[in-house]
């Protein structure tokens, strides 16, 4: 898909993909390229990106609330400690996505991450975000990057510190809606951190 902004209901300028469906246009104006920190959101964008691989993102977007519930609310502590138990639960529960190979990685993530220092995966990950200076702001669809120098780093880098399930795409995906990239088109009424409702 390539294009320019273009006008959402309200008549202001958006990316095309936010248009689809309520749901996208939400996530859109309030909450994709937004910063995010925090270890715990960080893992829970980290695990939701890794089971959105191969998957449209409305599938994941529809179900994060389960995705919540059925993974503690992502948080890195309570998630290490889960037991065989848990993962057949998981495994079990028809509000995720029951991917084996992506369960194991988010449980396997999840005691890698419990070891480090609080505060490091924050700073691991935004280590990776690029000077905005040396960005063009896309002009269409077409202009946006799948794969950049910095996400192919961060996923390097993450696969040699053991966090499973993150390549230089989900890396990238995770950049830009965590907002280390504003990938949001020049015209968008959302680029900038802009707030289009209201």
């Amino acid at each position: 898909m390539s294009g320019g902004a273009l006008p959402a209901p309200d008549g202001r300028l958006r990316c095309p993909w936010g248009l689809s469906t309520e749901d996208y246009l939400t996530y859109h104006d309030t909450e994709w390229g937004r910063p995010v920190h925090g270890d715990d959101a960080l893992f829970e964008r980290l695990c939701l990106e890794a089971f959105q691989s191969g998957l449209s993102w409305l599938t994941i977007l529809r179900r994060r609330e389960t995705f919540r519930t059925a993974f503690a609310g992502f948080e890195i502590a309570a998630v290490a400690k889960f037991t065989d138990a848990d993962r057949e639960r998981l495994l079990a529960d028809p509000g995720i996505i029951r991917n084996r190979a992506k369960v194991d990685a988010t449980l396997a993530n999840a005691k890698v991450l419990a070891s480090w220092p609080a505060g490091e995966l924050d700073e691991l990950i935004w280590s990776y975000a690029p000077d905005p200076a040396g960005r063009t702001a896309p002009r269409e669809l077409g202009d946006v990057p799948a794969v950049t120098p910095e996400s192919t780093a961060l996923a390097k880098e993450l696969k040699k510190r053991s966090i499973r399930f993150v390549g230089p795409t989900t890396a990238y995906a995770l950049m830009q809606a965590c907002g280390l990239v504003d990938d949001h088109l020049a015209e968008c009424v959302a680029r900038g951190g802009g707030t289009p409702a209201g």
